[in-house]
């Protein structure tokens, strides 16, 4: 089957996929049960030859030819049950990781929310224990097809054979056992799932006591958090308890009931020794047929087993399903281009100012920057987690070659998660987004993959966004090892030092850890780490926030030193009106989601049009004390971003604010040539 067609979320794909080991698993299966069909035989020939040595009708050489026979098939089918387990367990292997990669990638793709809603210790109990639970189920089922369905086949006609009336009395037994286990099948289920989802509580609790424990102890809630969590571990024990007790309830059902029939076949069976029963037997016939039974009394109370992990697959499935599903139209193509995705570094994108040889200029691709109309064009975007008012809403803009787009506004106005939807990491609700003419708003992953070389990203805290466990050097290696595995080490070492030159971190940092350096030299690893690639367009989120003011006018520099050499295009956010200033070209003020105004840096400053870029203007502090700067104090209510009043976002708080601004949403409209403003009193606020 090929790869692109498979569908994680259909249970039976995982099986298909794995066809190849699943036909040398079918093969060894059939060999190791249909062989031990001989055992019973060669048990009830060598109890007969006993017999008849022992009166004298046999002499001892007999045995010596039926012992080594013996021997020789029991060897046969051990081997081929070791062939069998061994790829039986491969195949659990696969499909285990298989899975778990799978749903690794969908978590990837969801959104904060969503998994702040569902909670850590329920994702992770899914992610681990559910997908395990479920494999097991696999493998058991895979396993007991053979070893009890091939092997209850071969003894019921071995039992027919012998004699079909005690046959069919003594197999009356086994089916009430199937019988008990379907109406107990629904008890099952609900005590498996109640225990994960008590597993998932529990989880959930310990990962909140080992990231708040800091916390716990300095306001004094040690006490009171400890005991909540002695509640959640006593309700996870009882489910546990509950679980394991119909859990194991099943297995003595099935042997009691099915070794039942033993009695029956002890009774009639010796009548057919005597010669008073429906057939005649001799000591050989009985054996056998008695250690036929004994055998498929064995093999269905091992049904109990297969019908447990069968249960807790089924509960786990239901449970991680819902990840297969979304995983079905993006993540499979991911994991196939993870294995057949090979791109040669010289398509990848250049370095800023030199080649990977000899550090010359690239003219070539300076011209054709050049040539271009736009790098990125946002249309109308809106973002919206599932269930909730937009984030930000028809938000547009574009930016070409070598420009800086500054994006500034309050706290959670959706400046960050703006920065995100452009470069993909989450999918925009509406709009579209443009880079160099192409539409890469709904890529999937593996053409998004290719968009990581033109597009990065420099993050708010370079400390959260590193790896603690990798040094600076593997930092900034580690993208071109992600998408230039064919590249060697010595290629890309070189490519890593040039790259630290030029953002002004020593080499002897290369073998540093995050922790080890400060605030400055973090953000330096991070812009660094963006570079390597070569892209055309950053997103700068609030890259020097964290910084102290000497560090910040470092890296602002530094940023546009970048820019300047390389005709790179920036998404800049900020809350700084200073920096944003200092840096942009093009401003976009937003309020609790929406623009409120856009326009050329020095247009914005100059003449700023809508009433909250006026008043966040007035804030800027003037270095000149004999300069009386006249404040516009922003007073009212702040609109909630989660639940916002209709009309105007700004006006609960606008001393210009009507009737009409808390009722209608305002047209982003050009009031000015290349100024927009969303205001129903612009003209009138502004004397136009």
């Amino acid at each position: 089957m090929e790869k692109k067609n498979f569908r994680p979320d259909k249970i039976m794909m995982y099986f298909r996929a794995e066809w190849k080991v699943l036909a040398l698993i079918t093969v060894s299966g059939l060999i190791y049960n249909l062989g031990l069909m001989a055992g019973p035989w060669f048990e009830g020939k060598m109890a007969g030859c006993l017999m008849q040595i022992l009166t004298g009708t046999e002499r001892f050489p007999a045995m010596l030819r039926l012992a080594p026979a013996y021997v020789i098939v029991i060897g046969t089918v051990q081997l081929a049950r070791y062939i069998k387990r061994f790829y039986v367990r491969r195949f659990a292997n696969d499909v285990n990781r298989r899975m778990k990669r799978i749903l690794y990638r969908t978590l990837v793709h969801k959104s904060r929310l969503e998994l702040e809603k569902e909670g850590a210790g329920n994702v992770i109990t899914k992610a681990v224990s559910d997908v395990d639970d479920c494999v097991e189920g696999m493998r058991k089922f895979t396993t007991e097809i053979f070893d009890t369905g091939v092997a209850l086949f071969g003894y019921v006609c071995m039992l027919l054979y012998y004699d079909w009336r005690i046959a069919l009395i003594s197999l009356i037994f086994p089916p009430f056992s199937y019988m008990i286990a379907e109406k107990m099948k629904a008890v099952v289920q609900r005590t498996g799932a109640a225990y994960k989802e008590e597993a998932g509580r529990l989880n959930t609790e310990t990962l909140d006591r080992i990231t708040n424990a800091i916390t716990y102890r300095v306001y004094g809630c040690e006490r009171e958090r400890g005991e909540h969590y002695e509640a959640c571990l006593t309700e996870y024990e009882q489910s546990a308890v509950k679980a394991n007790i119909w859990n194991a309830a099943l297995p003595p059902v099935y042997r009691v009931i099915a070794m039942a029939g033993t009695v029956m076949i002890l009774y009639l069976g010796s009548r057919n020794i005597v010669g008073i029963g429906w057939t005649s037997w001799d000591v050989a016939a009985f054996t056998t047929f008695l250690s036929c039974y004994t055998k498929l009394s064995d093999k269905s109370s091992k049904a109990a087993k297969l019908f447990n992990a069968v249960q807790k697959a089924q509960v786990s499935w239901k449970r991680i399903h819902p990840y297969m599903e979304q995983a079905a139209g993006t993540v499979v193509e991911d994991e196939i281009a993870v294995r057949e995705e090979k791109i040669s570094i010289e398509n990848c994108g250049e370095p800023m100012n030199a080649d990977w040889e000899g550090g010359t200029e690239d003219k070539t691709r300076m011209k054709e920057v050049g040539k271009m109309e736009k790098v990125i064009t946002a249309d109308h975007l809106t973002f919206a987690y599932p269930g909730s008012d937009p984030i930000f809403r028809d938000v547009s803009f574009t930016a070409m070659p070598g420009q800086i787009i500054g994006i500034t506004g309050p706290v959670a106005c959706g400046k960050s998660t703006l920065g995100r939807v452009v470069l993909g990491l989450i999918e925009a609700t509406e709009g579209t987004v443009l880079f160099e003419g192409k539409d890469i708003t709904h890529l999937k992953t593996r053409k998004r993959r290719e968009m990581c070389k033109e597009m990065q990203m420099i993050f708010q805290d370079p400390l959260a966004s590193l790896n603690p466990r990798m040094c600076v050097e593997e930092l900034i290696m580690d993208p071109l090892k992600i998408v230039h595995a064919s590249r060697d080490k010595e290629t890309m070492r070189k490519r890593v030092y040039e790259l630290m030159d030029q953002v002004g971190l020593a080499r002897r940092f290369a073998c540093s850890y995050p922790h080890e350096l400060d605030g400055g030299r973090r953000q330096r690893i991070g812009i660094a780490r963006a570079l390597v690639l070569g892209p055309k367009f950053l997103v700068c989120d609030e890259p020097v926030s964290a910084l102290d003011v000497s560090i910040q006018a470092q890296i602002i520099n530094l940023l546009q030193d970048i820019q300047e050499e390389s005709r790179l295009s920036y998404l800049f956010i900020t809350h700084d009106m200073s920096v944003v200033k200092h840096i942009s070209d093009d401003i976009l003020v937003m309020y609790v989601g929406c623009m409120v105004e856009k326009s050329s840096s020095d247009d914005l400053f100059d003449h700023p049009m809508h009433p909250y870029t006026k008043g966040l203007l007035s804030a800027i502090p003037v270095p000149d004390i004999d300069v009386k700067k006249k404040r516009v104090l922003l007073q009212g209510e702040l609109s909630s971003p989660i639940n916002p009043k209709p009309g105007c976002r700004f006006a609960p708080r606008c001393p210009y604010a009507a009737e009409e601004c808390r009722i209608r949403q305002p047209l982003f409209e050009e009031v000015m040539p290349d100024h927009f403003v969303a205001c129903h009193k612009v003209r009138e606020i502004n004397q136009l």
